[in-house]
């Protein structure tokens, strides 16, 4: 199971407190948005070098705890 806290935070200085990957301005939903467009994990990460295929799975599994109502990120 990924540690959100690890990689995700929410600071309502940073995008407006949507919920980005730690120690980048690249929020949750831009990465699941490339990912929905077809993009491998891998392509991101060529583009965005300073990201991790963890940092990718931690947006995913923040999704899917969003959807079930489970999401504590602090």
């Amino acid at each position: 199971m990924v540690q959100l806290n690890k990689y995700i935070e929410i600071d309502p200085g940073k995008r407006f407190g949507k919920p980005i990957i730690k120690g980048t301005r690249i929020s949750v939903y831009d990465v699941l948005l490339w990912l929905s467009n077809g993009l491998t994990r891998e392509e991101i990460i060529n583009d965005y070098p300073e990201l991790s295929i963890g940092m990718i799975n931690a947006c995913l599994s923040f999704a899917a705890s969003r959807e079930q109502g489970l999401l504590y990120v602090s």
